[in-house]
């Protein structure tokens, strides 16, 4: 009895290095696996594991949440007009006379023209904030099983194919009364005398820049919501809440 023990102890060291070495295989064997299964397999099994509900509910935040911050970064003062991004540029009707005038050291007429488009744009942007509500209400399962599926700006890409003219005829109005607010007409106004006789050469007749300024308004919108929209999807610092980190927690993060 005495001789069994130790000879049991010495034979389990023996074999020690050997169950090492098979642990340390196993887990070679396994790497692969490991990269097979990877990202796309789990991003699968958890996209699976929501619900319909969930999905809808976690892409309308999503919306809410980038739609917000797009509106507070460019309805600020300078929000269009110091951003490369979304500045609104004279329409291209008048861009030779901008170029004429700049070249008679007249370019403070242009800035002033395009800061009233820029501040009208500004104006404009925050009073979209209840219509984009209530068409981002409207999202079915079906939709946000496909969206959440898609490209880093696919929810925007939605939300812009299914309600552009439905937006952009409900914020012509409220473009139209900030254009007034910010002078837009006036500076059009000195914009055309001072241009003089460069302006006979400019078919300005059909240029509607309340139009004009609604289009780049939304462009604008439309950009900077794509923006925090891919924010949410890959910056896992992004997703604020609970509902966000597990919609999105597997689609880039």
């Amino acid at each position: 009895m005495t001789l069994r023990y130790p000879i049991l102890i010495a034979g389990l060291l023996a074999l020690l290095p050997l169950l090492q070495e098979a642990h340390a295989g196993w887990k070679d064997y396994l790497k692969p696996l490991e990269g097979a299964i990877g990202n796309k397999t789990l991003q699968h099994a958890a996209g699976s594991a929501l619900s319909g509900e969930e999905m809808t509910r976690g892409l309308k935040e999503a919306l809410s949440v980038g739609v917000k911050k797009a509106i507070e970064y460019l309805g600020k003062d300078g929000g269009f007009l110091n951003d490369r991004q979304v500045r609104i540029p004279l329409p291209g009707a008048l861009q030779k006379i901008e170029k004429g005038l700049r070249a008679m050291g007249q370019g403070k007429v242009a800035d002033e023209f395009v800061a009233t488009l820029n501040h009208a744009a500004e104006k404009a942007v925050p009073k979209t904030a209840s219509i984009i509500a209530d068409s981002i209400k409207k999202m079915s399962i079906k939709d946000a099983q496909k969206i959440l599926n898609g490209p880093d700006d696919a929810a925007t890409r939605y939300f812009r194919d299914t309600n552009d003219k439905q937006l952009t005829a409900a914020i012509m109005p409220i473009v139209r009364e900030a254009t007034a607010k910010t002078g837009v007409t006036s500076a059009y106004k000195n914009l055309i005398g001072q241009a003089g006789f460069m302006a006979k050469f400019m078919n300005t007749d059909n240029l509607d820049l309340d139009k004009y300024v609604t289009r780049k308004t939304l462009d604008g919108l439309f950009l900077k919501l794509a923006q925090e929209e891919k924010q949410i999807r890959t910056n896992p610092v992004a997703r604020s809440t609970e509902l966000l980190k597990k919609v999105f927690g597997g689609s880039g993060g």
